[in-house]
């Protein structure tokens, strides 16, 4: 063995490449992007894949090809990217994995860089498949080792799931030496095909092996049961990183509670009844939504015992946990904290980078709406939404991925004018492009400005697979006509010439497209420290 010390995120990446990884596909998402960011940094001469994807389907796609080709195939993508990749993960579980094939979803509780708290394990119900949840880093590394194994034993995808704290949070981590790859081997075609008949087959069997993953969560070493063998008054039900938060929180207590710890599921019923049968009062500290404080309430409770967590209010109902919400809900008098004084600290909300083109592309955009009260601006996802805060103010929606195209496309129909969509160019191709086929095949009344800067910024300028030339290619070939096609250079000494270019499209009813052309200054950083080249 070796030690390495390692984020969260690496430390789930190595793993996988010890397991015997041979393909890893990505879309950039925080926590997630680190996992893919290391892949690729070690991956340089390697004999795996590790690549980005166009979206989070498409990086399920590519997962689930290279594990029929009988290879182990990894994937991996923030908690709303699941939502993207969901119509092939549902179906994984019923076609199942030749070679090993597990999914990493990295949830963001608190939201800190995302539009919702949506909790993975629910998903991983919803397939029926396992799911593994480390409580630290250690975990991380070897619970994706496990995970490829019960992949191909089980023939089922497997989930790995992360959160915040745990994916940027840096610790040491025992490696052990990889495997090999698996050799390309040919799966079962009538598996593979998800016609009716092939399907209930398939479904039929995903039910089938349900009491068999239930003998494996409750025989895990991951999940662990002990009992206080003097004190029946409480019990602790704790996961991922809440068993953390839990245990450094019963140090110098003197606390000796009876504490089941999960990590892999489906939650283990036989261990879970164990602990009520012992105990009076049970805490459910978990990262994320109720799980599994809602499996053991049920709707009436357990007869003669307690259950406290989040839907009782001992636990905050929203955000992360936190190691001073744990010690609250056990008791425990606060921890002294070190006073700022009477200095008051105002929150300082993100801004766009000093300079950013998107900055000079808002301030022309809100120039030329000054004379439209009734004008919206549909948003969407990227560095772009930061044109919600002050200064700029120019926005006035953030939905999900691609959704600013289809939104202004919905609300023209509805009679609103000026309707206007503003997407960045690797949004764009992750899912502006079907919305924005829909509304060109209408000639819809609005005016769509792509903010081409040349690589997917937000999350550490990832390339971008729809910039440039190719990008103004697709615009083409969905069906917008050449002379409804502008291109503008979002820099001051143009401003003016911006405004007209907007004005002109705004006056003109139908489909126009404005394309904003302007060299991300991160990506034009990294290119100088390279000598010109990435």
């Amino acid at each position: 063995m070796s030690k390495e010390i390692l984020l969260g995120d690496e430390a789930i990446g190595l793993g996988a490449v010890h397991a015997g990884l041979s393909g890893a596909y990505s879309y950039p998402g925080t926590p997630a992007s680190e996992i893919m960011e290391y892949l690729i940094k070690i991956g340089r001469g390697a004999a795996f894949r590790a690549a980005w994807s166009v979206n989070e389907k498409t990086a399920f796609e590519e997962a689930l090809g290279c594990s029929y080709a009988g290879k182990r195939a990894f994937v991996s993508f923030k908690h709303v990217g699941l939502n993207v990749a969901a119509d092939p993960f549902m179906s994984a579980s019923l076609t199942g994995a030749n070679g090993g094939l597990v999914v990493c979803s990295a949830d963001d509780p608190s939201m800190h860089s995302s539009q919702n708290e949506q909790d993975s394990r629910f998903y991983a119900q919803f397939a029926m498949i396992p799911c593994f949840e480390p409580a630290d880093h250690q975990e991380s590394y070897d619970m994706v080792r496990e995970a490829f194994d019960l992949s191909e034993r089980l023939d089922l995808p497997v989930m790995i799931r992360m959160t915040t704290r745990l994916s940027h949070s840096r610790a040491g981590v025992e490696t052990r030496p990889a495997r090999p790859q698996n050799e390309v081997r040919k799966g079962e075609r009538s598996s593979w095909t998800l016609l009716p008949g092939n399907a209930r087959r398939r479904f039929k069997r995903v039910l089938e092996l349900q009491p068999e993953l239930a003998r494996y969560a409750s025989a895990s070493p991951f999940n662990r049961l002990d009992l206080a063998p003097g004190d029946r008054k409480l019990g602790i039900i704790a996961s991922g990183i809440g068993y953390n938060y839990v245990m450094e929180n019963l140090e110098g207590s003197g606390l000796k509670p009876s504490i089941l710890k999960i990590s892999v599921y489906p939650v283990p019923e036989d261990l879970v009844r164990r602990l009520a049968d012992h105990c009076d009062t049970i805490l459910v500290a978990e990262e994320g939504y109720p799980l599994i404080e809602r499996q053991i309430r049920g709707l009436f409770g357990i007869p003669g015992k307690t259950v406290i967590g989040r839907l009782s209010g001992h636990l905050p109902a929203q955000g992360e946990l936190s190691p001073e919400s744990i010690r609250a809900a056990l008791g425990l008098a606060p921890l002294e904290r070190r006073s700022m004084g009477d200095v008051p600290l105002a929150n300082r909300p993100p801004q766009l980078c000093v300079g950013c083109p998107h900055a000079d592309t808002f301030k022309a955009l809100k120039k030329a709406l000054e004379d439209q009260p009734g004008a919206v601006v549909f948003s969407d996802i990227g560095c772009y939404t930061l044109g919600y805060f002050p200064p700029h103010n120019a926005i006035d929606s953030c939905v999900c991925m691609g959704a600013s195209i289809g939104m202004a496309h919905g609300a023209a129909e509805a009679g609103l004018h000026p309707a206007l969509g503003v997407i960045g160019d690797s949004t764009f191709g992750h899912s502006g492009i079907t919305a924005l086929l829909s509304a060109a095949a209408v000639d819809a009344d609005m005016v769509l400005v792509v903010l081409d800067n040349g690589t997917v910024a937000m999350t550490g300028t990832q390339p971008s697979f729809s910039t440039g030339a190719r990008l103004l290619d697709i615009i083409r070939g969905v069906g917008v006509p050449a002379e409804r096609i502008r291109i503008i250079t979002p820099l001051p000494k143009f401003h003016e010439d911006n405004v007209k270019v907007f004005r002109e499209e705004i006056a003109r009813r139908g489909l126009s497209v404005v394309v904003a052309v302007r060299e991300c200054l991160e990506e034009a950083k990294k290119k100088n420290k390279l000598g010109g080249a990435r």
